[in-house]
């Protein structure tokens, strides 16, 4: 059984050999718990240098004597970037990948008292290891941020259990141990608590098992057996290893991806494993709410974990929710010498290891994220990873065209869109292999950074963005699919993102509080109703007062229009996205149609008139007189109108700048019913949103966190787009804040985190800002004790 030792660790941002043996009173150390980032720093504006560093941490483990002649080890699921790890002051290993996790056999322990177990941990990025060794475009972090554990176990044991199930049921279970002479191995299927299908037999390497009546694992019915394998000595449990198993097939052939012989386009997003302050050391439940937020609230059927494999509680939650995985080594670009490549190797054989159980992976990176060919190096990870995992395909990915591909699909980063062409280019352009699978790993991203405070304009540009992507992807049939980039903003070196050390690529930003690009995946994956509006519908946002075309993003029918609740019109999915499922609708004639219902038009000459207005407030008051536009017009194709008549008119339908403020209203229709309303108008109150993902907080392996995402709405529910109100969050209880407790709203939205202390009982979190009414949030916390 795993004992997780994540309290009562001490923290030193200076390591020295004192920390081995001296009294740790007598050090500058502090109690911390895990996960543990070396350090906290501010939302933007931060500094690469700050957790660049050589700290220390120090565990007193205490030894009973039952422990003796047994195995003990120890477990780091993560230590960024290169730990040496000492026990009673002799090094007893080193670990040079700060993404994966390793053991130790902890030798020589002093029974029936306290060991001393130091980690010596270098987050410095001048390390000759992967990702390392010129600019990265994320900031890398440092700690032991992802726990640890002590296992006790006879010397006789199991070491691993690999699992494969097939779409016919059949189960192939691979087993590993040490000392086995004589075991038995007994190995039991279980479909919630009914064994549905066992062996008992000797000890050896592999076994078969047939479940009759499979349940198969896919994106809709993630279904998942338990799988118990014990070791036996003769009817004496000696060790046991649990997991989970998804039966499915996957396969990529020249015409896209198949899962249990159905073809699905894959649809995702790039995800980094950071988080505003604490960097990559967040607890379990923030890495399952991720998945969440993915599948739930983005609509996608898959993600790319980019540029590293995260953590094990996120890819659980992907097993369990039906969310596809792309995993891939670490690096960026950078290809180090021969001592760096056997490194990158060795994270291969980490990752595909510890991760090859998960049915929810479907993939393997072996190549550095955007790296130039080197035949010789990735001929080796890709090598390993079939040697390792014959049941699923090697991918690399790259920039370039037409690159030497050793792997089983040509992944390839496709920043080709750039507003105005199309959104992706044919598989024929790309790869060199056209009967091999082909996907798309990145695009957009650097190419339209948007912020969520940016003009409405650009925030419409980017989402069209995504959209053209998701359209034209749709369209190839032998594109497999596409990973947008990205998920959140992230924080990044001073080489990149917008000066502030933050890259604005995201579809939501680093709190995952939705950008308008959002809605764009929302409405094409989810069933539950979406309506998104592009503009605020305020003519001081845009240039001669007019706001032009407008977008709605929607999974319904249609979507019908009110001005003033005057019935304008229905709109539909745009042509231009006839290939996406709910493409965005473009509300583009609410001129027209306004002049054909108010000023009793035939739909002609509302069109004519339409053209001459748009044009005046295209060249602007300056440009062009309005005056000699309008007389042109009358002239030509309007001569029933007076130049009054057209003033008014231009008044009224584009500029509407002197006349008042028109209350908008976007109703979705699907099958005929409304499914969902968004009304833009005057502005006239404020109040706090919050959401919170649970109200009940459990401390089992370590601390847990509470993530509230806070938003400042208009008095009819819309974000205020440029809404910057100072957030106060104030606590009581056994909760404590991650972070600053006076934040600022960023383009109407930020966000903060709550975690517990170690103690059970209750807790409040209360979200202030001046002037609007405060939101109280309660809070239980409990201690799971198994």
């Amino acid at each position: 059984m795993k004992q997780y030792i994540n309290d009562n660790w001490y923290f030193t941002p200076n390591y020295t050999d004192e920390l081995l043996n001296s009294n740790l009173n007598n050090l500058q150390v502090v109690a911390v718990r895990l996960p543990h980032t070396v350090k906290e720093l501010p939302y933007n504006y931060c500094n690469e240098k700050d957790y660049q560093m050589v700290s220390g941490y120090a565990y007193e483990l205490y030894a009973p004597n039952n422990w003796e002649g047994k195995y003990v080890g120890i477990t780091f699921l993560a230590a960024g970037h290169e730990a040496e790890v000492y026990l009673n002051g002799e090094c007893i290993g080193k670990h040079s990948s700060g993404y994966t996790a390793f053991t130790l056999e902890l030798k020589n322990l002093k029974y029936e008292e306290k060991n001393r177990i130091v980690v010596k941990l270098d987050s410095r990025e001048s390390l000759n290891i992967p990702p390392f060794g010129n600019v990265i475009d994320y900031l890398t972090y440092g700690g032991l941020y992802r726990g640890v554990y002590i296992e006790v176990k006879e010397l006789s044991r199991l070491t691993d259990v690999y699992l494969y199930g097939n779409m016919e049921g059949k189960l192939n279970i691979e087993v590993s141990g040490v000392n086995t002479d004589g075991c038995g191995v007994q190995i039991d299927v279980l479909d919630n608590d009914n064994v549905v299908a066992s062996i008992k037999d000797t000890y050896k390497r592999n076994y078969e098992l047939q479940v009759n009546n499979v349940k198969l694992w896919d994106i809709d019915n993630p279904n998942l057996y338990n799988v118990s394998v014990k070791l036996l000595n003769g009817s004496e449990l000696v060790d046991e290893i649990e997991d989970r198993v998804g039966f499915r097939e996957i396969k990529f052939v020249a015409d896209g991806f198949y899962l249990n012989n159905k073809k699905i386009k894959i649809r995702g997003l790039n995800r980094h494993q950071s988080w505003p302050y604490m960097g990559y050391a967040a607890p379990e439940r923030a890495q399952k709410l991720d998945a969440d937020i993915l599948k739930y609230e983005l609509g996608c059927n898959a993600v790319r974990t980019s540029h590293y494999p995260q953590s094990k509680g996120f890819i659980e939650r992907c097993d369990e929710i039906g969310l596809l995985v792309f995993t891939e080594i670490p690096g960026w670009q950078h290809i180090g010498n021969e001592e760096w490549k056997k490194q990158a190797i060795k994270n291969t054989e980490e990752m595909i290891l510890q991760y090859r159980n998960h049915p929810s992976i479907f993939i393997w990176g072996v190549r550095i994220n955007e790296s130039l060919d080197d035949d010789e190096f990735y001929t080796k990870t890709n090598e390993l990873a079939h040697s390792l995992d014959a049941t699923r395909p090697t991918g690399g990915v790259r920039y370039i065209k037409k690159s030497h591909l050793l792997e089983d699909v040509y992944t390839y980063n496709d920043f080709f869109h750039n507003g105005t062409n199309a959104g992706c280019e044919s598989k024929k352009n790309v790869t060199p292999d056209m009967n091999k699978g082909y996907l798309i790993t990145e695009n957009n991203g650097h190419m339209f950074p948007t912020k969520p405070f940016d003009w409405e304009k650009k925030r419409l540009e980017h989402a069209l963005r995504h959209a053209r992507v998701i359209n034209d992807v749709a369209h190839h049939s032998d594109i497999a699919g596409h990973f947008n980039w990205c998920m959140f903003d992230y924080n990044t070196h001073k080489d990149f993102g917008s000066g502030d050390r933050i890259c604005y690529h995201g579809v939501m930003d680093m709190f995952r509080n939705p950008k308008l690009a959002a809605s764009v995946f929302a409405a094409e994956g989810l069933e539950t109703p979406v309506l998104a509006v592009s503009s605020s519908m305020d003519i001081g946002e845009h240039p001669a007062g007019s706001i032009g075309d407008i977008y709605a993003f929607t999974n319904a029918d249609e979507v019908a229009l009110y001005k003033n609740d005057e019935f304008v019109g229905k709109y539909t999915a745009s042509s231009d996205y006839k290939d996406m499922k709910h493409g965005p609708v473009c509300v583009d004639d609410t001129i027209g149609c306004l002049l054909e219902v108010n000023e009793g038009l035939d739909k002609k000459t509302a069109d004519d008139v339409k053209k001459v207005l748009l044009s005046v407030a295209k060249h602007g008051l300056g440009a062009m007189p309005l005056n000699t536009m309008l007389t042109a017009a009358k002239l030509m194709t309007l001569k029933h109108f007076s130049f009054a008549q057209a003033t008014e008119l231009y008044g009224k339908y584009v500029s509407n700048w002197g006349g008042k403020l028109t209350t908008w209203k976007f109703v979705a229709i699907k099958d005929g019913k409304e499914v969902a309303t968004v009304i833009k108008g005057a502005v006239d109150s404020i109040h706090l949103d919050v959401r919170i993902d649970t109200n009940e907080l459990i401390e089992n392996e370590s601390w847990d966190m509470a993530t509230i995402r806070i938003r400042m709405l208009d008095n009819y529910g819309n974000v205020i787009p440029y809404g910057s109100h100072v957030v106060s969050i104030e606590t009581e209880g056994v909760v404590e804040v991650v972070g600053p407790k006076h934040i600022s709203l960023i383009g109407g939205q930020c966000g903060t985190y709550v975690r517990t202390t170690g103690k059970e009982g209750s807790a409040t979190v209360r979200i202030k800002v001046e002037g609007v009414d405060e939101i109280t949030i309660p809070l239980t916390v409990k201690k799971d004790n198994n």
